[in-house]
Order: C-alpha cells, then sequence, then structure tokens
C-alpha cells in the first residue's frame, strides 16, 4: 500500500537520469516474467540459520580475472627483458611484506598490505573450467552458485540475501550494484542474465547504479515536484506498466512483486536517506582517500550506502573485454595501473568501516571469476604482425610481459570483517606451474555457504520453484569453511 508523504524535500539540482532507475525497475521485471518465472516462489522446507555474524556484506568484484600471482599470492618474480622465457615468468611484480608476518602480497598494494592484520586471505579457491574466453560463464557461476544454462532464472547472491534477510533499512535498497554498465560493454545480454534476483521477484533485484558520481540524481526527485505530483506520477505509471504488451506472459507472483519494487522505489525517492547516495556530501579529504577513479568512488558510495542500511552492495571494476583485468596484452602495464586504482580505496573502506564500528558486523569480499597464468598471447602461427617479435616462447616485447590465460586452479578471495579470522591464511598453491591449489581448496559452492553462514543464512535454505527445490546453494551442498571464522 502506498502512502504519500506529508512532506517532499525537492532540494537539489534537476535530475537527468531519475525516471531511469523506474525504468530499470520495469525492465527487470520485464526479463524476469520472460525468463521462465515459477508460479510460486515459497520456502519449501524448514531450515535452521546460523546467528549472522554480519547484517551487511560488500562484494568488491575484480572483474575480469584478476591474477592471483599479480596481486595476493606472489610467486618467483623476474623483471622483463627481452628474450626471457615465458615458462620461467610466475610473477612480474616483486613481493612485499604486510601488517602480518607471514603474509606477503604483490607491490603496488602497499596499503591493503597495511590492514592485513584485519583479513582473512583464502589463497585455495577453485573453479570448474567452463571454457577459455566464456567470462559471462564464469561470472554467473561464481555470482548465483549455478553454472549456466540452468532450467530457471537464478538470484544473484545479493538477492538470496534481500529476499531471505530482508532490508536493514526499509527506506534503503536491499541489493545494490555500483560500477558495472549493461549496456554498450560487449557482453550486455551475458551481464544482465546474472544481475537479477531471477526466480525471486523483481523487488530483490538489484538497484545498478553504473556511475557512483550519478547515484545522487538517479534518487533525487525533479525540482519543484509536490507530493501530490510525485504520487499521481506514480499511479500514471503503474497504469502503464498493468498495460504491458508482455503482461500475459507474467505469473501472479510477478506482476506482485514488481509492484512491491515500485513500492521500494516510491519510499527511496521520498526519504531523506537518499542523501546516502550523494558522495558529493562526503568531506573533502575523505572523498579524496577514495578517488583513484570510478571504482574508488564506488567503494566509497559503498560505504555511504551500508552506514545507511544497505544489506548487500557489489562494487566493481566493471567487466568490459580486454579492458582492466581482461588482461589479454599489456598485461604487467595494465595490473599495474589497476593496483592504483585498488589499493587505495580498498584500504580506506575497510579503516573508515573500523573507524564508524561498522567492520565487524560488515562481511567485506574481494574477489574475481579466476586467474591468470602466464602464457604469451599471439604465439608465432596465430598473428603473422606478431611474429617477428617471438624467438619460441621468448619474449619480444614488454606488451607480453604479464599473466593473461585464464586460470581456475588456484584463486584468492580477500576477506575482512564478518566474523572471520583476522591476519589469517587459508590454503596455499603450488610454487611452480601450474600453481593450482594444493591445500584445502574451495569451491564456489563452499565459498558460498561460507558468506552465507557468515549473513546468518542456512547454505541449505530452499525454495519450490516449478514444483521442484532450488537451493541457496548448488542442491544445498555447500559447507561453510568453518575455519576461517573467529
Amino acid at each position: 500500500m502506498l502512502t504519500t508523504p506529508s512532506e517532499f524535500d525537492a532540494t537539489g539540482p534537476e535530475p537527468l537520469v531519475r525516471r531511469r532507475f523506474l525504468q530499470q525497475l520495469a525492465a527487470a521485471g520485464t526479463a524476469a516474467w520472460m525468463a521462465g518465472a515459477p508460479q510460486t516462489s515459497t520456502a519449501s522446507a524448514e531450515v535452521v540459520h546460523p546467528p549472522a555474524k554480519a547484517d551487511a556484506c560488500i562484494l568488491i568484484w575484480m572483474a575480469g580475472g584478476m591474477a592471483a600471482p599479480e596481486t595476493f599470492d606472489p610467486k618467483r618474480y623476474l623483471p622483463y627483458e627481452k628474450g626471457l622465457s615465458v615458462s620461467k615468468v610466475l610473477s612480474t611484480f616483486p613481493a612485499i611484506d604486510t601488517a602480518v608476518d607471514n603474509i606477503k602480497i604483490c607491490q603496488g598494494l602497499e596499503q591493503i598490505g597495511q590492514v592485513m592484520d584485519r583479513a582473512t586471505l583464502i589463497r585455495s579457491a577453485v573453479q570448474p573450467d567452463l571454457g577459455s574466453i566464456l567470462h559471462s560463464r564464469h561470472q554467473y557461476h561464481w555470482h548465483t552458485g549455478y553454472v549456466p544454462p540452468q532450467t530457471v532464472a537464478c538470484p544473484h547472491l545479493g538477492s538470496w540475501m534481500a529476499r531471505v534477510l530482508g532490508p536493514r533499512n526499509p527506506v534503503m535498497p536491499a541489493f545494490i550494484n555500483i560500477g558495472q554498465r549493461l549496456e554498450g560493454v560487449g557482453e550486455k545480454e551475458e551481464l544482465k542474465a546474472f544481475t537479477t534476483a531471477g526466480f525471486l521477484g523483481s523487488e530483490f533485484g538489484p538497484m545498478n547504479l553504473p556511475f557512483p558520481e550519478d547515484a545522487a540524481a538517479s534518487v533525487q526527485p525533479p525540482a519543484g515536484m509536490t507530493a501530490n505530483r510525485f504520487a499521481s506520477r506514480d499511479k500514471l505509471f503503474r497504469q502503464l506498466v498493468d498495460q504491458s504488451p508482455h503482461r500475459e506472459y507474467a505469473s501472479d507472483f510477478q506482476q506482485e512483486s514488481l509492484l512491491r519494487s515500485f513500492d521500494n522505489a516510491y519510499r527511496l525517492l521520498s526519504s531523506k536517506d537518499r542523501q546516502a547516495f550523494d558522495i558529493s556530501l562526503e568531506p573533502k579529504e575523505s572523498f579524496e582517500k577514495y578517488d583513484t577513479g570510478r571504482f574508488g568512488r564506488g567503494c566509497l558510495l559503498a560505504r555511504r550506502l551500508v552506514e545507511s542500511g544497505a544489506r548487500f552492495v557489489e562494487v566493481t571494476t566493471e567487466y568490459v573485454p580486454f579492458l582492466h583485468w581482461d588482461t589479454h596484452a599489456d598485461g604487467h602495464a595494465t595490473v599495474d595501473r589497476m593496483h592504483g586504482e585498488m589499493d587505495r580505496p580498498i584500504a580506506q573502506l575497510i579503516l573508515d568501516l573500523e573507524a564508524r564500528g561498522l567492520l565487524d558486523r560488515t562481511l567485506v569480499i574481494v574477489a574475481s571469476e579466476f586467474s591468470r597464468d602466464a602464457m604469451i598471447e599471439g604465439k608465432p602461427g596465430s598473428n603473422a604482425n606478431d611474429q617477428a617479435a617471438f624467438r619460441g616462447d621468448q619474449m619480444g616485447e614488454p606488451k607480453h610481459y604479464g599473466l593473461h590465460r585464464h586460470f581456475t586452479g588456484g584463486t584468492n578471495v580477500l576477506m575482512f570483517g564478518g566474523g572471520v579470522k583476522q591476519g589469517f591464511l587459508y590454503g596455499k598453491t603450488a610454487d611452480e606451474r601450474p600453481l593450482v591449489a594444493v591445500e584445502n581448496p574451495v569451491t564456489v559452492t563452499d565459498l558460498h555457504a561460507t558468506i552465507m553462514t557468515a549473513m546468518g543464512v542456512s547454505p541449505q535454505t530452499q525454495f519450490e520453484v516449478e514444483g521442484r527445490p532450488f537451493y541457496v546453494t548448488e542442491d544445498g551442498k555447500g559447507r561453510p569453511v568453518q575455519e576461517i571464522f573467529r
């Protein structure tokens, strides 16, 4: 039931993107209808949830494949030189000390190194091999826990939390996704496939904020908009949605869920809590600590949103083919740039959450879809223009120095807060190629079980979808890694 606010704050500039917020909700609802939405979505079994160690979760997603030997699992280092054999290269950055005696990470991550005494570092996460170029399948698997294709639309990890745990603040969206454009980035449909609530319904889907600096405009009503005019517009918009030509394909559940998502949007746009979205309100000194680019500003926005009651926030470096962590060329130079973008904001996020008394009850996860292993891209025979630059597997130019090939045998996951141990190292990868996990491998299924356990959600949580149970971890088989908890 909609309630009309007695007073409406219309301060601030005329927004250019506010309408997109409601359009996104409508589009998400339509996508869920077309994806085979269930007729019912009700809990089908009693489960006992563990005590929650965290109330909020921030997923820092290094989209594109963050190489473990270039970040949190340094191996033998050799500087670039012409003619260097690829087989000898394991890391292209030297190791540095951290705040924990037995944990070294790569040069360029010095500030994260100073907060490692608040972290658990998992060095033995593993993934199945889903194909050499299929980022979309790996991202889908990591975010939903299920390898595509599936017979139902699988919910994102954040949507599960929104559905099972509900909002921390009824005004704030329970699930917010920062930094990823869903249009114009090469794999838009693949990205959209998992950036939804799937069968859980539109109300549990993400609020997408591709550009942190535009977040405030997304929730800012137009200047001069009165409460009555806003209510009238909301009513007319609902009528337009009700007349959608796709309506006949929607189940009653999905229709009702879409309407509830409109209720949620209405509450947010009518509330002063929306100021959390405005990073320009951050003190200048604090803002500058985060401002290494769009990703850094996204980390700042995530902190502000969690402070205001968001349940799950994902911040991504963004997946765009052959950019950012998708290091298929100029690997070393690209990773050096990514170090600069991620180091200060991630460390500052941890320090700020700690200073505000929020870190212990906020689970912060730094992860990627897989790691990378050394390989020259464009070996002789595959690219005639590069043949002259190589002698067998030897490097001919600096652009070939770096880790390029997708590697699923040993991946890093860094975790802070949420009841995890501090200054703790879990798992190990081989010291020589192949750099596979040799101690305590952690699958995506068990990693999800660990995350859900920290949040107070049983890994066996299930809902009935089209007459069969569907679990928060694949087939309910996820087992949390209890050793990482305090």
